[in-house]
């Protein structure tokens, strides 16, 4: 019963038990396909590579690299090592990209060629690095990682017996308010999070799933998905760097993918697609969304016109990061479909070994009704319990349980939906607006591809909506702001309606997809709304 929960068994299982099993990545010029046993090879390989490159236990070793087979060798054999993985988010601005890659104290990073252009503005700001691989990702003829592999001995690396406490990567925080801060992963929580990702009440990864990797690999270690998958046997596909609706829809049709996961903007962007683009989806067996609002009505659109059936989860780099998901209660299967789908629209229950709560601003817990907003907490195996090398982190935590900062209900049932971020609530007269839930009911009308709703100043009520709306292209000349709060009547409150709505070619997107309203708070930030006298 010592048995460590290390990376390491994930890894030599999959070898044993799938030798022949698949992993394909699609490339410039077609698919790179190859198997379990060649990935096992590999794998060890690139641990010699790292012990001649003279990487000690607990080093920081940096990944600038797209979703791909070679970034899956990373994800094993640098933890596997003893070393710490740290994922680098290709689309953070260079000072802070050089930030954390200091903070980190980073001694090699592996880059996909194509993306070395990005490292270059930095070199001479990131003394820590020692050593920079190339891998050979487009048609980069300056790449070294393959003549490094190839020069390692053959045998096995002897991996070291790890304590499971042992950190095994870290991922920095996206940055929407100050620097980064950094969240340690160890080998124990990647272990227990990959173990309920396979739960049936949750992802059900298995051995017969063939996985479509979208998240970022960079974005909270591919949501997990990437360990779950090769801990399961499951055959995976990779992106590369392809995230267009052509690319996704291709893939799924022709891999014959059962489950993939990204963000509601990816969902978004694939529907409209699919309205004058027809794929074939009926492999998929469940889609994943997170990282933000779901429209309520694109779940029962994708249900209906595409039999694909999607499930929220919700989670956060701190929480490794899935922590809650939708899995519909057998007693609650025969629903109406109004009802049906509304559940659908909610981020679920807490996985085995997550506890979830809402407290109120002075940290008392709130009831479970489905109606009362609070602060969401939450703590289990996976959940951070401190920022590296931070100050800052002190306050996200009272009494063993992390402050995520988001706005949440629970029902009775246990049933958890977001409601906003506590920066991005509208606060008019002293009542609350989810600006989560209105930019749901403006989704849900049939020309919107987009909204996102802000606060802005209001004389007499503090705050109020504005609503920025990014309609579909082929309704822009006809869609009007009286359309859309005709729309809204008798669906939600009156005093909820936006008090204006301004048209935009798109939302701004943060770094890993979501809607960045910082920018547009920025943006419109000496909005005057129209009078209505």
């Amino acid at each position: 019963m010592d048995y460590p929960l290390t990376l390491t068994h994930l890894l030599e299982r999959s070898a044993k038990l799938f030798p022949r099993q698949e992993i394909a990545s699609k490339i410039p010029h077609g698919m790179h396909r190859h198997s379990y046993a060649d990935f096992h090879r590999r794998v060890h390989a690139l641990a010699h590579l790292l012990r001649s490159l003279n990487i000690q236990p607990g080093d920081r070793v940096g990944t600038l690299c797209w979703n791909s087979f070679r970034h899956l060798e990373l994800y094993f054999a640098i933890p596997c090592y003893g070393a710490v993985m740290h994922t680098l988010n290709l689309r953070l601005p260079s000072d802070q990209l050089a930030y954390i890659i200091n903070h980190a104290e980073d001694q090699v990073i592996f880059v996909d060629a194509s993306l070395f252009n990005l490292i270059e503005p930095i070199r001479d700001q990131i003394p820590s690095v020692k050593r920079f691989v190339i891998l050979p990702d487009q048609d980069a003829p300056a790449a070294d990682y393959e003549q490094l592999l190839q020069s390692s001995p053959a045998e096995p690396y002897p991996w070291p017996r790890l304590d499971e406490n042992t950190a095994a990567a870290t991922c920095y925080t996206s940055g929407t308010t100050g620097h980064p801060k950094g969240v340690l992963y160890t080998h124990r929580a990647l272990f227990l999070h990959s173990f309920a990702l396979a739960m049936t009440d949750s992802f059900a990864i298995s051995e017969r799933d063939v996985v479509l990797q979208i998240v970022p690999m960079f974005h909270a270690n591919g949501w997990g998905v990437p360990f779950a998958a090769v801990m399961t046997g499951s055959r995976i596909v990779f992106t590369g760097r392809d995230l267009q609706p052509t690319d996704i829809a291709g893939l799924i049709q022709n891999e014959h993918v059962t489950f993939t996961a990204g963000v509601p903007t990816i969902w978004m962007n694939l529907f409209g697609y699919l309205e004058t683009h027809p794929h074939d989806l009926s492999s998929l067996r469940m889609v994943v969304s997170a990282g933000s609002a779901m429209p309520r009505q694109l779940i029962e659109w994708y249900e209906k016109k595409h039999g694909v059936h999607f499930h929220l989860a919700w989670g956060m780099t701190e929480t490794t990061p899935i922590a809650t998901f939708m899995a519909v209660k057998n007693h609650l299967k025969s629903l109406p479909e109004k009802e049906h789908f509304d559940l659908l629209a909610r981020h679920g229950l807490p996985l085995a070994g997550v506890d979830i709560r809402i407290v109120d601003a002075e940290g008392a817990e709130l009831p479970w009704d489905g109606s009362t907003m609070g602060e969401l907490q939450t703590r289990g195996p996976w959940v951070t319990s401190g920022y590296y090398n931070d100050p800052r982190g002190d306050e996200s935590f009272s009494e063993g349980w992390f402050r995520t900062g988001d706005v949440s209900t629970i029902d009775p049932e246990g049933y958890m939906q977001i409601m906003d971020r506590t920066k991005d609530l509208v606060k008019s007269g002293g009542e609350w607006i989810s600006s989560v839930d209105l930019e749901n009911a403006i989704m849900a009308h049939p020309k919107v591809m987009e909204a996102a709703v802000i606060a802005v100043f209001h004389p007499k009520w503090q705050e109020r909506p504005l609503a920025c709306i990014a309609p579909f292209e082929q309704h822009r000349a006809s869609i009007s702001k009286q359309e859309i709060l005709d729309f809204l009547a008798g669906k939600i409150a009156k005093w909820w309606l936006p008090d204006d709505i301004v048209f935009i070619d798109a939302v701004p997107k943060t770094s890993v997809g979501k809607f960045n309203k910082r920018v547009l708070r920025e943006q419109f930030k000496d909005y005057v709304l129209p009078s209505l006298d």
